[in-house]
This record gives C-alpha cells, structure tokens and sequence, in this order.
C-alpha cells in the first residue's frame, strides 16, 4: 500500500557532495543523461505538467526536471524513506510516497511518468507489468522516460559495457573502494537490453517508442501514452 508522506521536520540536511558527487563519478555523461530526460517533459509544452519520479531516491531526476520545468507539479515515489527525506531538502516542499514499484501507483493522470536507475531493480516480469501500470495512469499523449543502465545484448556488448563503465568512472575520480562497492551493488540488479524494453513498452500499449540517449550501458528511453496531447495540463 502506498503512503503518502508529506512531512519534513525529520529530514537530515541535504549536501551535494555527500549525495551526488559519487554518482557524478558512476554516471557517465551525468548532465546529458539526466538533463535528456528532463528534456522530454519539457517537450511536451506543458506549463505546469504533474510529473511522477518513480524509484526517485534523493530527487537527482525530479531536480533536473523542475530545471527544465520550473512550474512542474512533482510527486516523487520510493521505498525508502530517508532518501525521500533528503530529496525535501533538495526540491522543498513537494508530494512524497513511500511505496515500493510492485506496489499500487499514485492515482493519475500524469503528465510525465519519470525514473532513473530504478527500473533495472525488478525482474523483465515486473518491468512489464510496471510499463502496463504506468500507461494506465498517464493522460493521452503524456509521456513515460526512463534513464536507465540496460544490458548488452550479447556477451560481447556486456564485456565492452563494463571496461566502458570502469573506464569512465575511473576517468573521472572513482578510487578502488568506490568501484568495488560499485560492483557489490550492481550484482543485485537485473538489467534488459534497451531494445527488449522498447518491446515491452509498445506491447504495454505506448506509441512513438524511442532510444533517445545511449552511452554504453547508460540509455534514455521513452513512450508515449495513445491519445492527443492537446489540452493536457494546464
């Protein structure tokens, strides 16, 4: 069940060193990745467009939206509480949901459904019975983006995924711990290749699917719920 959580007095104090620069270093191409995302709402031409951040951890993605969107009204989603604290302190006072993906979705519609490096959680089962949810909570011709790391389709690409990845964070500053905790992580998740996803969305229901940014193991991806835009939002 989700629960929404509106609360701030219990939120540490949020600080871009301690939250964002170790994945500035684990992200590559962090501006273009995120900032293509965020891209895609403001495509939409929607002034004020009600946006939902699936997986939202500290805001990093509902931060570059409201970048290109100043007036986009956010509702961040996550399982973990305190992240969403620290999310508050970043963004202020904004809609917050303490619920995991599996769970019910906010009650739309949505403008924009949103999520960055969340997804690759799930099995491709709960992948694909997310995308069907998320159409469903979507307003004709709103738009789903996820910036995501994806697998290779092959052995080969998932080799030259990973020197890639290793290559571009150690390029940028991330020391032996910082890798090997990296590493640790990344073995709980369960990445799909970007064009089974696009599959996945489109057999979900959502037209005009596309690759929008790909670098290695780092892509963007969207879709859009069937229907006109016009009008949407306000």
């Amino acid at each position: 069940m989700c629960e929404t959580d509106i609360s701030y007095s219990e939120t540490p104090i949020w600080d871009p060193e301690t939250y964002d620069a170790p994945r500035r270093r684990l992200v590559p191409d962090f501006d273009c990745f995120y900032g293509t995302a965020a891209e895609l709402v403001a495509d939409l031409g929607v002034r004020r467009p009600r946006v939902l951040d699936l997986g939202a951890g500290t805001g990093i993605l509902s931060g570059a939206v409201r970048a290109a969107v100043p007036a986009a009204e956010l509702t961040l989603l996550d399982g973990a509480a305190p992240m969403l604290a620290v999310a508050r302190h970043r963004l202020g006072e904004v809609a917050t949901v303490t619920a995991d993906l599996t769970d019910p979705l906010p009650t739309g519609p949505f403008d924009a459904v949103v999520s960055a490096l969340a997804i690759h959680h799930l099995s491709d089962e709960a992948k694909r019975d997310l995308f069907t949810r998320v159409v469903g909570i979507l307003r004709p011709g709103g738009v789903f983006v996820n910036a995501e790391q994806v697998a290779g389709a092959t052995p080969w690409h998932r080799a030259q995924y990973e020197a890639a990845h290793e290559r571009d964070a150690r390029a940028l500053g991330t020391d032996d711990a910082e890798w090997d905790a990296a590493l640790g992580r990344m073995a709980h998740d369960r990445c799909a290749p970007v064009e089974d996803q696009l599959a996945w969305l489109a057999a979900a229901g959502f037209e005009r699917t596309d690759l929008v940014f790909k670098r290695y193991g780092f892509a963007v991806y969207a879709g859009f719920a069937p229907g006109s835009a016009d009008g949407v939002g306000s």
